[in-house]
């Protein structure tokens, strides 16, 4: 609850460094490839990411926790003649989603969550991909010795998605001096 309302507060203040308004080129390189499908953009913000898969023919459905960050995705839909829906929920649970996903893509979000909502989190997204589907996570990476509010490690990452997902790719990289990473996960065959 708290840290919903720092996100508004943040949203309001406009202290919002993660909005930066450009979709990223891993996520261009993705849609670049891929034939349309449904997506489910996690942590959507204002609504950057989910417009530009929009943009490729995808039927997109956006969340954010954020009112005022929901608000403004809905007016950029809106002035874009966009297709996409958003809707105001808790990505660690996701309550009243249904479907299958052909791409969730979650550009920062599942780091910023406690390890409990985590793990809600991975089996809410496992639920709800397409058996064929793939997931997109960019996340910050943490030293195992940080605090215990912190982003996940490597092999975290590995450990906490291995039920579920094979990772396809990933690409390390550095973001505000941090380690941070790009993965491609799909469903593990049945």
């Amino acid at each position: 609850m708290i840290r919903n309302l720092l996100f508004e507060l943040r949203y309001l203040l406009g202290d919002t460094p993660w909005d930066t308004e450009i979709s990223p080129p891993e996520l261009i390189e993705f849609m670049e490839t891929q034939p349309p499908g449904q997506a489910l953009d996690l942590g959507c913000g204002t609504g950057t990411n989910a417009l530009t898969i929009s943009s490729y023919g995808w039927e997109v459905i956006g969340v954010d926790s954020s009112h005022l960050a929901i608000r403004r995705a809905e007016e950029k839909a809106q002035l874009e003649a966009a297709r996409v829906e958003f809707q105001r929920l808790d990505v660690s649970r996701l309550r009243g989603l249904t479907g299958e996903f052909d791409l969730i893509l979650d550009i920062g979000c599942y780091h910023s969550l406690s390890l409990h909502a985590r793990a809600r989190y991975i089996q809410r997204v496992a639920q709800l991909i397409h058996p064929r589907g793939t997931y997109l996570l960019y996340t910050w990476l943490s030293d195992i010795h940080e605090a215990q509010a912190r982003p996940p490690s490597a092999k975290e990452i590995e450990q906490e998605f291995s039920p579920h997902f094979a990772r396809i790719t990933q690409q390390l990289g550095t973001e505000q001096d941090r380690t941070s990473a790009w993965y491609w996960m799909q469903v593990h065959p049945a």
